[in-house]
C-alpha cells in the first residue's frame, strides 16, 4: 500500500566498497533525500538473503536447534536457518538446511512470513516457512564449522522458551510467534 504523501526514494550521488568479503560487505553512499537533505556517509550492509524454518513434527512438536554463537557468547534456542546460495530458490535452501542440520524433512510447505532484519542497514531479506508433518529422514550432516544439537519441543514449551529470553535471535521469534498465535 502506497499513499500519496509517502517519503520518496533518496538519489545515490556516489557509491563505493569499503569491505568485500562473501560474509561482511560494506558499501558507503552518499545521498541526498527527496526533501533535499544530504547524508555524505550512508553505510549499507550488503548480505545474501536468508532462510529459517518452523518445523512441526507429525505429532505437533516443534524442531528447534541449540549451537553457540560468538558474537553475544552464548548457547541459545534457534530454528534451522541458513543462507541462500547463489541462483538457489529460498524454498529449496530452508528444505536443504532443516535435513542437514537437524536430519528431519518431508511435509508440507507453506510461506510464513519475509523480514528484513534491519532495513536502514542491510539489503537482504529473511524468507521463513511452515513444514508442517516433518519426519526424521536422516542423521544431521553438519558442516565442520557447525555444532548443533536438535530439540523437539511443544508449543508451550516453545512459548516459555521465548518468555524466558531463551530464544535470542528476532527473525527466529517473529515468524514462531506468528505459528504458535494461529494455534
Amino acid at each position: 500500500m502506497t499513499f500519496n504523501n509517502d517519503p520518496r526514494p533518496w538519489q545515490v550521488e556516489q557509491s563505493e566498497y569499503i569491505h568485500q568479503l562473501p560474509w561482511f560487505t560494506v558499501r558507503k553512499d552518499a545521498v541526498r533525500m527527496a526533501n533535499g537533505g544530504h547524508i555524505p556517509d550512508y553505510f549499507v550492509l550488503e548480505y545474501p538473503d536468508w532462510i529459517n524454518v518452523v518445523a512441526v513434527t507429525t505429532d505437533g512438536q516443534l524442531v528447534f536447534i541449540r549451537q553457540y554463537r560468538h558474537a553475544i557468547a552464548g548457547v541459545h534456542y534457534e530454528l534451522c536457518a541458513g543462507v541462500v546460495d547463489p541462483g538457489e530458490d529460498p524454498l529449496t535452501t530452508a528444505q536443504r538446511e532443516l535435513l542437514e542440520e537437524t536430519g528431519f524433512g518431508g511435509g508440507k510447505w507453506q510461506h510464513l512470513i519475509t523480514l528484513s532484519a534491519n532495513p536502514g542497514t542491510h539489503t537482504n531479506l529473511t524468507y521463513s516457512y511452515l513444514a508442517l508433518g516433518v519426519e526424521p529422514k536422516q542423521a544431521q550432516a553438519l558442516e565442520t564449522t557447525e555444532e548443533i544439537t536438535v530439540h523437539l519441543v511443544s508449543p508451550d514449551r516453545a512459548r516459555q522458551i521465548i518468555d524466558n529470553g531463551e530464544m535470542m535471535q528476532a527473525l527466529h521469534i517473529a515468524p514462531l510467534l506468528k505459528y504458535l498465535s494461529r494455534l
